[in-house]
């Protein structure tokens, strides 16, 4: 069954680039402007948009993104708007993969079967539940199966061998590696450390394996580039998010901004 994750990835290998996947909040600053935001990400060179749905206790988030949710959270945001959100992006734009990025116990509130239906129906094409265990797979997999919305996990430096094998067999898409422990946006990753770790997972799996978090400079993103097929952008988007907010500017100042930051990692 066609999957536009499958397919970008496909069209970047044979194009011999690798994926700029560009993490934002939905609803931050405000719905208005997180609209704008998300429909313009693949004008900026975005391969692939990873879109959080916010969560009043988010584990594994660092203060920027926690603070992202807050500001999104306080203006309304919620699952239903953020499909609203992704609806309006696929009116215009049929092609670049859309993941939503969140916490399992506001999808079980809002309704397994109701949550993976709308996402097939607005056009979400994976899903990444933080905290959902690959020994939980059994709450979803029938949904992900029955919808054809890919099952997306992390990994981490301290993933073994074995638990490797078990998360490949259950994923679909790619493989989102964890650079650094701990919260996302805290600490820069050691780029040698984890192209080690990539080039011993690469012999494990067949699956696309992107690079996330503390990701934000040029300079890593080229290095990342030479072994891994991509990276994620998060946290760094979101500081200038939130830098524009503080200095009350347009959204239009906003867009120029990541437009800006984004045309240097390429």
């Amino acid at each position: 069954m066609y999957n536009r994750i499958e397919e970008k990835f496909r069209v970047l290998r044979s194009e011999k680039k690798k994926a700029m996947t560009c993490f934002v909040t939905s609803g931050d600053p405000n719905f208005s402007t997180s609209k704008k935001i998300i429909n313009s990400l693949p004008d900026f060179g975005a391969d692939i948009i990873e879109i959080g749905l916010p969560f009043s206790d988010p584990m594994a988030d660092g203060p920027t993104i926690q603070k992202s949710s807050q500001r999104a959270i306080k203006s309304g945001i919620n699952i239903e708007k953020t499909l609203e959100i992704v609806d309006s992006f696929r009116n215009k734009n049929d092609h670049t993969p859309i993941i939503l990025m969140g916490y399992f116990n506001p999808i079980f509130q809002f309704g397994l079967d109701s949550f993976f239906k709308r996402c097939k129906k607005v056009g979400v094409d994976g899903l990444i539940i933080v905290d959902l265990p690959p020994e939980e797979d059994d709450l979803i997999i029938k949904y992900t199966s029955k919808y054809n919305v890919f099952n997306i996990r992390l990994i981490t430096p301290t993933t073994d061998t074995k638990r490797l094998k078990k998360i490949s067999r259950l994923s679909k898409g790619f493989l989102y590696y964890v650079s650094v422990m701990g919260i996302t946006g805290t600490k820069k990753p050691s780029i040698s450390k984890v192209k080690k770790s990539v080039l011993a997972i690469k012999k494990v799996t067949n699956l696309p394996i992107l690079i996330g978090f503390g990701i934000n400079s040029s300079k890593q993103t080229r290095e990342i580039n030479k072994f891994a097929d991509g990276y994620v952008i998060g946290s760094a988007i979101i500081n200038l998010i939130e830098d524009t907010k503080f200095k009350k500017y347009s959204s239009k100042v906003i867009l120029s901004k990541i437009k800006l930051f984004l045309s240097n990692l390429k």
